[in-house]
This record gives structure tokens, C-alpha cells and sequence, in this order.
């Protein structure tokens, strides 16, 4: 990878490691899947009238992705996440990682080497006891929808791999067009006051959409599907396990949670997991003049 794809795999999780911050304020304003349905909606009409059209053979893909990223992966992720708490569903989602590396292997043939496994181990440690945080523990219910959250991730991931390279903005625009329908009746069917919620949300929450929208969502997607585009998912899916260091951060700068030396030592192994699955490559392009 180069330094500035590296810049950008490492920003990925730092902002939507504070997304958890704004996810967790804006479903205390409206229900879970409706306002993933705003976030949605809101991306894909500033998306769909600037960019092309998926072709006939990327109109499958696109709608598979848009099922295993949008529906099932945010759908089960923001009812988790607004059953649990932010710190939990950082740690549980960090099985994308693992998960997709393992996808990759039979899916991509992208065998992993020995040190990307290693660095994911190493990294993968770190969400364990960050997990063992008093506190972390939480009932089965939102753990569970987290963690089915992380397997549809890492399923979107390598879809996106396979079947692209894709136009990042058209993928993420049209995605999340055809994702609106999806939650909007999962919403419909399971919660209550969708409306109600536009009337009483303060400021806060609709800032917290804000920010899903354009940094978490749009920004962040973008750069993630670029980055998908030009390297191989056993490069870019180690720096994910980065992001419970950031949400865990930014936990304890807006929400008022506590550091503690558990958090320094799960935090400092994923960071330390997240550079080795990048030492190899180094080596090799500096004897190669890759």
C-alpha cells in the first residue's frame, strides 16, 4: 500500500469510529431503522443525479451489496447498537476483520500470509480485551445483531471486491437507493413514532444525521470502496480492527466514559495487530522497488 492509501485506510476507521458517538445520540432521537432510512435517503438523492448509472452487469452486484451492506449490516447494526452500548458494538464488529479475511481466502483466492494472519491475531487480541472492559458485557440480543452486522460487512466487502472495480460514488449513491426501501419496511413493520421523532428531534440528533451522512457515510464509504478497488481485502480489512480504538476515544471525549488500563492495552495490540499486516509488503517493495 502506498503512504497515502495508508493515510486513508487508518482515517476510514477514525471516522466512523466517532460515528458510533453520532449513531448512538441520533437513535435516542428517532427509531433505529428510521433514521438509518433518513441517512439513506438523504445520501442517495445528493448521490444518484451526479453519477452514472450501474451498466446491466454491475446491476446484480450492486443490489446484492446494497442487501448485505445496507439492509441486513446497518439494519441489524443500529437496532444492536441502540439496544447495547457504544463501546460493546465496537468490540463485536470487529469479526468484520476476521470475517473477511476468511471470505477472502475461498471467495477471492486471497490467501492470507503468515504475517497478515499473525497482525490480525495480534490485532484481534486487542478487541478481546477491550471486550473483558467492566461495563462491555452486555446482554445476548444486541451482541448477537452486532455481530450479524459484522458477518454482512465483511459478506458486502467481498462482494465489492469481486464483482468491481466500481465508481465509488455510484456504488455508494445507488446502493443506498435501493437500501431505502429495505429498512423503511423493516421499519415500518417493527417500530412506532417515525414521524413524531421528525417533530421532536433537537439539534443534536440532527446533527448526529448530519454526520452519518457526509463523513461517516459518504467520506468514509468513498475512501473504504476506493481503497477496496486497489488493494487486496488482506491488506485494507486489518485496519478496521482499529476502529474500536477510535470509538472507544471518542467514547470517552463526548460521552464522559472512563480510560482505563485495559483500554490502553487493548488499544495499543490492535494499533500494533494493524502495522504488522503492513511490515511484509514494506520489506518486500523496498528490496523490489515496488
Amino acid at each position: 500500500m502506498s503512504a497515502i492509501q495508508i493515510v486513508c485506510a487508518v482515517a476510514v476507521p477514525l471516522l466512523w469510529g466517532y460515528q458510533f458517538v453520532a449513531i448512538k445520540v441520533g437513535v435516542a432521537e428517532f427509531p433505529p431503522l428510521f433514521f438509518l432510512a433518513l441517512r439513506f435517503l438523504a445520501i442517495a438523492l445528493l448521490l444518484v443525479p451526479f453519477v452514472k448509472r450501474p451498466t446491466r452487469r454491475q446491476l446484480g452486484p450492486v443490489i446484492a451489496i446494497s442487501i448485505f451492506l445496507g439492509g441486513l449490516n446497518f439494519g441489524l447494526f443500529y437496532v444492536g447498537l441502540g439496544l447495547g452500548s457504544g463501546s460493546m458494538s465496537a468490540v463485536a464488529y470487529q469479526l468484520a476483520t476476521p470475517f473477511t479475511v476468511l471470505l477472502a481466502w475461498p471467495l477471492l483466492a486471497e490467501r492470507p500470509s503468515l504475517t497478515t494472519s499473525a497482525g490480525v491475531a495480534l490485532a484481534f487480541a486487542g478487541a478481546v480485551v477491550l471486550a473483558a472492559e467492566p461495563g462491555l458485557s452486555a446482554r445476548p440480543l444486541p451482541l448477537l445483531l452486532v455481530i450479524g452486522a459484522a458477518f454482512a460487512f465483511a459478506v458486502s466487502n467481498v462482494l465489492t471486491k469481486r464483482y468491481g472495480p466500481f465508481d465509488p460514488l455510484m456504488l455508494m449513491g445507488w446502493s443506498s437507493l435501493l437500501t431505502v426501501p429495505q429498512v423503511l419496511l423493516m421499519s415500518l413493520l417493527l417500530e412506532y413514532g417515525q414521524l413524531a421523532s421528525l417533530a421532536s428531534a433537537d439539534g443534536r440528533g440532527w446533527l448526529a444525521l448530519a454526520y452519518t451522512i457526509f463523513i461517516g457515510g459518504i467520506v468514509g464509504f468513498g475512501l473504504w470502496f476506493w481503497l477496496i478497488a486497489r488493494c487486496s481485502m488482506s491488506r485494507v480489512a486489518p485496519f478496521g480492527l482499529l476502529l474500536p480504538v477510535f470509538a472507544l476515544m471518542s467514547s470517552v471525549l463526548f460521552l464522559g466514559d472512563e480510560v482505563t488500563p485495559k483500554l490502553i492495552v487493548g488499544g495499543l495490540l490492535a494499533i500494533s495487530g494493524v502495522a504488522m499486516t503492513q511490515i511484509r509488503p514494506v520489506i518486500r517493495a523496498a528490496y523490489t522497488g515496488v
